[in-house]
C-alpha cells in the first residue's frame, strides 16, 4: 500500500461533463470539478459560493406569468437604467431593484400593452437608442416604447414610418396610353396625364421613365390624370413625356404587413436601424437610411440611403437574430453570416456584400449574447454553445465550441444574458437558463486568460428568464409556495446568503417574509444563523433572541463541489482506475470563509471561548485541515457541501492518499 500527496491548485474549468471521466490524458482534468453546484468559479481559480437572491415583487396572476415571462433591460442614461419584465399583455418596470408603481397616473403598476401576447415572449427582439427602445416579432407591428421626463412616465406606439420599405411579390409593368408632364424634375412632382389612366391603387407603385432619366414613386392619388410623386431619380426636363417612353411599375406592397408578416429581429448598427427577417421575406434584412431611422426609402442607392439585402445560397436561411458587432452579424436557422467591413469604411448600397462565417445555425428564441472576443449564441440543436469571433490570422469568422467540456448543462435552453464583470475578483458571467429542469448553467468567462469554467446554479423552483440591469442580474423565477404557484422576481445580491431573500434592519423579535408562507426558511440573526423554520400562514417566525441590527430570512440552497476522481498528475504516472483509494487528509486553502463540510465531515470555523455565543462566526483566511478520513473506494473524491448560509470560498486543496489492490 502507498500514499501520495495531491494538490489540486485551481478549479478554473469548472463542471466538467460526464463522458470525460475517462479522459486522464487531457490537462483540463486535472483543474476540473465533477459538480459544481450554486458556486462562481473565480478568474483567480477558485470557487466561491454564489450569491443569495433578493425577493422584489411577485407577477400578479391576472397578468398570466404561467404562460409565459420575458426580461428586457433599457438603461436611460449612465445613472439610470430598467429592467422590463414582459407578461401577457402586460410590461412591469423596476429601478434600481424596485417596482415602479402608478404607470402614467393611471394607479397600475404596470404599463399596458395590448399586442404583445404571450406566445410572442419568447421570440421578441429589441434595440434601444436614447430613451426609445423598439420591438418587434413576426407577428407584432413593431413598437416603440419611450420613457418620458420621470420614472413612471412611459408611452407605447407602434412605429411610424416616413417611408416603410416595399417589395414587388408580382411584379409587372404596362405602358397606359397617355402622355405625361412633370411640373418639377426632382423632390415633390405633380405629374398630369393627358388622358384618365391612374388607380388609387397605384399609390406606392412606380413611374419610370425609359426614354432618358428619371423614377418616380407615387404618393398621392388625386384623379384619375394627376398624381403626386417623389422622385427617386430625378428627371432632365419638365418637357411632356410621350406614351411610348414611360412604363408604369406594379406589383409593389409594404414590404411588412398583417398578411406578409413583420421583422423578426433587430439592431442599431453605424446610424442604421436594421430589421431582419420577416414570414414574406425570411431570408432579407433591411437597413435605414443614416441617421434617419424611420425612413427606407431607397432613393438613387446613395451611400446615406436605405440597403436591403437577401441572403441566397443553396438552402433557405431564414434570420432569427442580427446583431451589432465588428460587423452587422446575420444568425439564421442554417448558419452565421456578415457583411464585411474595412477599417474605415461603412456599408452602403454600393459596396453591400454578404458573407458566411459559419454553418451551425441558432437556437430560435435564445438572445445571442457579445462579447468583446466575440459573439455567443446557442446552437440550432440547443445542445451547444457556440462563439464565432474574427481572427485576423485568417480574415474570416470562425466557430469555437465553448460549452465542449460542459454540453451536460445545457438542458433546452431558452434564454440568455451575459453580465459583464466589475472588478477583478469576478469574471464575465454568461446565464443560461434551461427550460428542462429549470436551473442556470453559468459560465465564467475570462477570454484573455482562456477561461471558460461552468457550474450549475439551483433554487427551490424553476428559473424561468434571466435579465441584466448594467451591473445586476434578474431572473424570474416559479416557486411553490404553500402549494400555488408563484412567479417571483429576483436580483442576485452579493451580500444575501439565501433564496428570495428579505433583510431587515432595527430591533426585531420576529421575521417575516409574506410572500414565503409555510415555507422552511434560513434565519441570519446579526449574522448567526438560526435553526431553519417553517413561516406560519403570515410568512412570520419567531426569533430565539431579539436583533441587535439585522435579519435576513430566505430559502435555503446547497452547494456542492466534488473533485474528479483522483489521477496522480505526474510525468509517466499510471492510470488508477479499478484501485481502491482513501483520501486520508484534506488541507483546504479558505479565502475569508466561514462554513464547509469535507466528505460530510464538518469544519470548525469557531472555537469557544468567551463572548463566543450570539456573535457571528469570524471570517477565515488560511488551511483548514480536515482528518483523518475513513473508507476505502475506487474513485477517491473530495466532496465540499455547505448547508449553512455562510460565505465559502476555496482557494485550493490539497490531499494524502492510500493506494492499494
Amino acid at each position: 500500500m502507498s500514499r501520495v500527496v495531491q494538490i489540486q491548485t485551481n478549479f478554473s474549468i469548472g463542471e466538467l461533463d460526464p463522458l470525460l471521466r475517462g479522459r486522464v490524458d487531457l490537462k483540463q482534468y486535472y483543474n476540473a470539478l465533477q459538480s459544481a453546484t450554486n458556486v462562481f468559479i473565480q478568474p483567480q481559480g477558485g470557487v466561491k459560493r454564489r450569491d443569495g437572491l433578493k425577493f422584489i415583487t411577485e407577477l400578479p396572476s391576472a397578468g398570466n406569468p404561467q404562460n409565459g415571462v420575458r426580461l428586457i433591460p433599457f438603461e436611460f442614461n449612465a445613472s439610470d437604467s430598467y429592467m422590463f419584465a414582459l407578461v401577457h399583455q402586460r410590461i412591469y418596470i423596476f429601478r434600481n431593484k424596485a417596482l415602479v408603481t402608478n404607470i402614467n397616473g393611471t394607479g397600475n403598476d404596470f404599463l399596458a400593452i395590448s399586442s404583445v401576447t404571450s406566445a410572442m415572449l419568447s421570440t421578441i427582439r429589441y434595440a434601444q437608442s436614447a430613451d426609445t427602445i423598439i420591438l418587434c416579432h413576426a407577428d407584432l407591428t413593431p413598437l416603440k416604447i419611450v420613457r418620458g421626463a420621470d420614472h413612471n412616465l412611459w408611452t407605447i406606439s407602434t412605429v411610424t414610418f416616413t417611408n416603410a420599405p416595399t417589395h414587388a411579390y408580382t411584379l409587372a409593368t404596362s405602358n397606359p396610353s397617355a402622355d405625361i408632364t412633370p411640373d418639377k424634375t426632382s423632390g415633390n412632382v405633380k405629374i398630369t396625364a393627358s388622358a384618365g389612366i391612374f388607380l388609387s391603387s397605384h399609390v406606392g407603385q412606380f413611374i419610370n421613365i425609359t426614354s432618358s432619366y428619371g423614377r418616380l414613386r407615387i404618393v398621392e392619388f388625386v384623379s384619375s390624370t394627376v398624381v403626386k410623386c417623389r422622385a427617386i431619380i430625378n428627371m432632365f426636363d419638365t418637357t411632356a413625356v410621350a406614351d411610348s417612353d414611360w412604363e408604369l411599375e406594379t406589383g409593389y406592397e409594404d414590404a411588412w404587413s398583417g398578411s406578409r408578416g413583420y421583422p423578426v429581429s433587430v439592431t442599431f448598427h453605424e446610424s442604421r436601424l436594421y430589421f431582419g427577417g420577416s414570414k414574406g421575406q425570411p431570408t432579407t434584412f433591411w437597413g435605414s437610411n443614416v441617421g434617419d431611422y424611420f425612413n427606407f426609402e431607397f432613393g438613387e442607392g446613395l451611400d446615406d440611403q436605405s440597403i436591403t439585402g437577401t441572403i441566397v445560397t443553396e438552402s433557405l436561411n431564414a434570420i432569427v437574430d442580427i446583431f451589432s458587432g465588428r460587423d452587422l452579424q446575420i444568425f439564421t436557422t442554417g448558419g452565421e453570416f456578415y457583411l464585411p467591413q474595412t477599417t474605415n469604411e461603412p456599408i452602403t448600397p454600393s459596396n453591400l456584400t454578404v458573407r458566411v462565417g459559419t454553418r451551425n445555425g441558432i437556437k430560435a428564441g435564445v438572445p445571442v449574447a457579445g462579447l468583446d472576443s466575440g459573439t455567443i449564441y446557442v446552437q440550432r440543436s440547443g445542445k451547444s454553445l457556440n462563439e464565432m469571433s474574427f481572427t485576423d490570422t485568417e480574415l474570416a469568422y470562425t466557430t469555437a465550441n465553448i460549452s465542449l467540456l460542459s454540453s451536460h448543462l445545457l438542458n433546452t435552453p431558452v434564454d440568455m444574458a451575459i453580465r459583464r464583470s466589475t472588478s477583478t475578483e469576478e469574471t464575465d458571467r454568461l446565464f443560461v437558463v434551461n427550460s428542462a429542469d429549470g436551473s442556470m448553467s453559468v459560465y465564467s468567462i475570462l477570454r484573455s486568460q482562456n477561461v471558460i469554467a461552468p457550474s450549475q446554479f439551483t433554487t427551490s423552483g424553476n428559473f424561468l428568464a434571466v435579465g441584466i440591469d448594467v451591473d445586476t442580474t434578474y431572473v424570474i423565477i416559479k416557486r411553490t409556495i404553500n402549494s400555488s404557484d408563484k412567479y417571483f422576481v429576483e436580483v442576485f445580491d452579493n451580500t444575501l446568503h439565501t433564496d428570495s431573500a428579505v433583510y431587515v434592519t432595527g430591533t426585531n423579535t420576529t421575521a417575516t417574509a409574506s410572500h414565503l408562507i409555510s415555507t422552511t426558511v434560513d434565519v441570519l440573526n446579526d449574522g448567526n444563523v438560526e435553526s431553519q423554520q417553517t413561516t406560519n400562514g403570515s410568512g412570520q417566525v419567531t426569533l430565539t433572541r431579539t436583533t441587535a441590527s439585522n435579519y435576513e430570512m430566505g430559502i435555503p440552497f446547497t452547494i456542492t463541489i466534488k473533485t474528479m476522481p483522483v489521477q496522480p498528475n505526474t510525468a509517466g504516472a499510471t492510470s488508477l482506475k479499478g484501485f481502491k483509494k482513501r483520501i486520508l487528509e484534506v488541507n483546504a486553502d479558505v479565502f475569508k470563509s466561514k462554513s464547509m463540510k469535507v466528505n460530510n465531515q464538518l469544519v470548525a470555523f469557531r472555537s469557544f471561548g468567551e463572548d463566543v455565543l450570539d456573535t457571528a462566526v469570524q471570517e477565515f483566511t488560511g488551511v483548514k485541515t480536515i482528518g483523518p478520513l475513513l473508507g476505502f473506494d475506487k474513485e477517491g473524491t473530495i466532496t465540499v457541501t455547505q448547508d449553512a448560509p455562510l460565505e465559502l470560498n476555496i482557494l485550493a486543496l490539497d490531499y494524502k492518499i492510500s493506494m492499494g489492490a
